[in-house]
């Protein structure tokens, strides 16, 4: 037996559909509150020693946690090429202002010391505001647009063609969603900045936090109840799972709804029992002034929020809202069994040794960031 064929195809499939979860989750887990504390930077410091200690809270930690994006992108175009070739052509230009957003806060983070000017370091204050705050809305617009269907169609060729507009994103529903996940890695933030300050700091984080989750459980609960109104994506034959990846193989329809999904599979009802829960959670560690325990309670809500929305769509990646039968889907858009099979072996074993220099790195470097050791640290922390 060839030794890729010892997980057969569909069960890869399976697998990588899965693995692309838990890097994207794993992303608004960590990098998640880097983007919240950005966010909240303007509103819970009111001087530049305070802003220092903020900043301070993720910066040495905030390009390791960076690295989730990039492996999910990574595994993005090695897994699902057509996935890749779509979203990221069909939404070129919300992409490349995430870009612009993720570059010009490396840029904030090494620049904003350089010079005493508070003209000069406010700037790069909003510089970290725009950092934070814009990616987590935009991903959640991405979100709420694939829910609603993406306006591409492909040609007997597999060649794809976009047919909408950067402005088509902003339809309502989807800004909905990207409210709604601006302000869950806003408390994501608020969290993050509860655990590794104290005094006026902390309580602010605490108030703003609390603040923005209440909008964003009220925003999921908003999206959950549109959905049910909301035409969904199904299959109009039985599926071949380890069929050829040619999205054009799989006879796809619209309408019925996203929501039968639970008819279907009625365990996944505890993705959203988790979000709910988690956001809920951490709301009251926030006005009980409770720390690590809410920051662990904001990571479960963000791992029910995310972990639903993939398992309502599951088995569809991308659908499309002007040709249903050009959607890509987990069992037809995938790169070939040999390539995800080296993929797999690559992961089990890169994922621990990732996962465990992480780990590492936060225990080294555990414990409060004060005004003390700003004042006495002079220009060496940021």
């Amino acid at each position: 037996m060839i030794l890729h064929e010892l997980i057969d195809f569909g069960t890869l499939r399976v697998i990588w559909w899965a693995l692309l979860g838990v890097l994207l989750i794993g992303f608004a887990m960590t990098d998640g509150f880097d983007m919240g504390t950005g966010a909240l930077l303007p509103f819970v410091a009111r001087n530049d020693t305070e802003r220092r200690v903020v900043i301070n809270t993720v910066g040495p930690v905030w390009e390791g946690n960076q690295v989730w994006f990039i492996l999910g992108g990574g595994a993005i175009f090695a897994a699902w090429p057509p996935l890749y070739a779509i979203s990221f052509s069909g939404f070129y230009m919300a992409m490349f202002i995430v870009l612009a957003a993720f570059i010009v806060r490396p840029v904030a983070f090494k620049y904003r010391s350089k010079r005493q000017s508070s003209t000069w370091r406010s700037v790069w204050d909003w510089a970290l505001f725009a950092g934070g705050a814009v990616p987590a809305l935009i991903f959640g617009v991405a979100v709420g647009n694939v829910l609603r269907g993406v306006p591409f169609r492909l040609n007997d060729f597999l060649m794809p063609t976009y047919e909408g507009s950067f402005f088509g994103l902003l339809n309502p529903f989807a800004l909905l969603v990207g409210l709604t996940s601006l302000a869950m890695l806003t408390m994501h933030g608020a969290a993050w900045i509860n655990l590794k300050t104290e005094g006026l700091i902390q309580s602010r984080a605490r108030r703003f936090g609390t603040r923005a989750g209440v909008v964003a459980m009220a925003g999921y609960a908003l999206a959950g109840l549109w959905l049910t109104m909301m035409p969904g994506y199904h299959f109009t034959h039985a599926v071949a799972v380890d069929g050829p990846s040619n999205p054009l193989f799989n006879g796809v329809a619209h309408g019925g709804s996203w929501l039968a999904a639970y008819a279907d599979r009625p365990w996944i009802i505890v993705a959203p029992i988790m979000g709910f829960v988690g956001m809920a959670m951490a709301l009251r560690g926030l006005q009980s002034g409770g720390e690590a325990t809410t920051l662990l309670w904001s990571k479960l809500g963000i791992l029910g929020v995310i972990s639903s929305v993939g398992l309502t769509m599951f088995p569809f990646i991308l659908p499309s809202s002007v040709d249903p039968d050009s959607s890509l889907t987990v069992w037809d858009s995938s790169s070939s069994h040999m390539t995800l099979f080296i993929m797999l072996v690559a992961a089990v074993f890169f994922m621990p040794i990732i996962l465990a220099y992480t780990a590492w790195v936060y225990k080294v470097l555990w414990g409060k960031v004060t005004e003390e050791q700003i004042k006495t640290s002079g220009e060496t922390l940021y």
